[in-house]
């Protein structure tokens, strides 16, 4: 039986990309880039002093001309001309973050299902360009929503308005993509304006038509309980979608019989003036209101919510829980290639979901272990750790123990292994089969995602 994928990486998620996840493996893919904001942002662990978690200043270098030329190869023509009209119009701070961003966004693209989705999170700062960089990547016909998250409280700004809010950009793959009619609780405020007739029980409920517009022939035209829709042009429509809310599936097919079985359930508010009859959409029994492009209804993180890390650009769990429960199935694969302190991969697993998780933060992947250890109470997971950083490290690196991964004896397989021929796996560890001199270092552990060889392979 497949094993579940959890997988954390340290670096650079371009690379990760290409060497750990295979062309048409993922469902949904969230990330929270950075923005190009200019900030220097810092975080903490428990007891240590506080480092430096990203820096989000750009410049255009080495490392944009060689994304600018895997661009150039591998995207649209139409891709490269925009990113260098974007250096004469943006400058070359801004040209050289869209530039890294495009290079990601085309690997992203080429690991999504056709089913697949994808949400860009941004803020005003880049999301005017990152909407027409995404729209050159992902194709005509593939742009969604344009979501507002209000992330803040109402505040002042300097001789403009006030910014509260952030952009989430929603891109599918095809039209088959994946999309599940999810619900939010009503505000107070609406429940009790819309609600606002009760029941002798105290039970609150929305009179809502049963009436349609225009005369029609037939039983739904004709007169139900002496009431006739038709003497005012309309006609007698049962309420299907709301039945099928309350579960009621024994409800008739005709008209005059749905509309007596409605009647002996209580479900019909009869006016006392004699008008026509409504149905009873009761509070307790609806939905709740379907997603909206703006979100209003999920708080920023406060220091009293309990949830907070501490890192600068956490998100809060509502957030991703209510992305990924609309945009992917149980068992599906969610990927965040900036995942932070690792809110992405919580919701992911709180909703049983699987999950891969990229960053180039020592200490972001710290966190997010943590809240991965912490955060399920005796259910202990397990989770597959690579990579390597440049960046100082309080504590030696060192992998975690993997479920998923295979065993090989090194002296199998010890010729393989030279300075000239890295296997991916070793690389992505920086294991060295010379460097296991002792008994517990006597073997290898080979990773889900390697193609080379026949002892591993991608677990599906």
């Amino acid at each position: 039986m497949p094993k579940t994928i959890r997988r954390l990486h340290l670096g650079d998620c371009l690379q990760a990309l290409r060497d750990l996840v295979p062309s048409g493996s993922v469902d949904l893919v969230y990330l929270d880039p950075p923005f190009n904001s200019r900030r220097l942002y810092s975080a903490r662990l428990e007891n240590e002093p506080r480092a430096a978690a990203f820096d989000d200043t750009w410049a255009w270098d080495a490392e944009t001309e060689a994304e600018m030329a895997f661009v150039t190869e591998n995207g649209p023509p139409a891709l490269a001309r925009l990113l260098n009209a974007f250096r004469e119009t943006a400058g070359d701070g801004m040209a050289a973050y869209l530039a890294m961003m495009s290079a990601r966004l085309l690997e992203l693209k080429r690991t999504l299902k056709p089913t697949g989705s994808l949400y860009l999170h941004c803020d005003p700062t880049s999301s005017r360009y990152l909407g027409v960089v995404a729209d050159a990547v992902f194709g005509k016909g593939t742009f969604r929503n344009e979501i507002a998250w209000k992330r803040t409280y109402s505040h002042g700004g300097a001789r403009k308005w006030g910014a509260v809010h952030d952009d989430l950009l929603f891109y599918a793959m095809s039209d088959g993509y994946t999309w599940n009619r999810t619900y939010a609780p009503f505000a107070g405020e609406y429940a009790e304006g819309a609600y606002g007739i009760a029941d002798p029980d105290g039970r609150r409920y929305q009179a809502i038509t049963l009436t349609g517009a225009g005369h029609t022939g037939g039983e739904s035209g004709m007169p139900w309980r002496g009431v006739d829709p038709s003497a005012v042009g309309r006609h007698w429509a049962v309420p299907r979608k709301n039945l099928a809310e309350l579960g009621l599936a024994d409800v008739p097919k005709g008209v005059h019989a749905a509309l007596d079985r409605l009647d002996s359930l209580g479900l019909i508010s009869w006016p006392k003036n004699g008008s026509v009859p409504r149905f009873k959409r009761y509070l307790d029994s609806a939905l709740g209101t379907e997603p909206q492009d703006v979100i209003t209804d999920v708080n920023r993180l406060s220091k009293n919510s309990g949830e907070g890390t501490g890192y600068p650009t956490q998100k809060p769990l509502a957030l991703l829980e209510r992305l990924i429960a609309a945009s992917s199935g149980p068992g599906d694969l969610v990927l965040d290639p900036f995942c932070g302190s690792g809110t992405t991969l919580v919701a992911a697993e709180r909703l049983g979901r699987q999950w891969i998780g990229i960053d180039m933060s020592r200490l972001a992947i710290s966190l997010a272990e943590r809240r991965l250890r912490d955060g399920f109470g005796p259910r202990k997971l397990k989770w597959v750790l690579t990579g390597s950083s440049s960046e100082p490290a309080a504590s030696p690196w060192s992998p975690k123990e993997d479920s998923l991964a295979k065993t090989i004896p090194i002296d199998r397989d010890a010729e393989r292994f030279t300075a000239t021929h890295w296997h991916p796996c070793v690389k992505a560890l920086n294991y060295c089969p010379s460097a296991f001199p002792s008994p517990r270092h006597s073997a290898l552990k080979w990773l889900p995602g390697c193609e080379w060889g026949s002892f591993c392979s991608w677990i599906k």
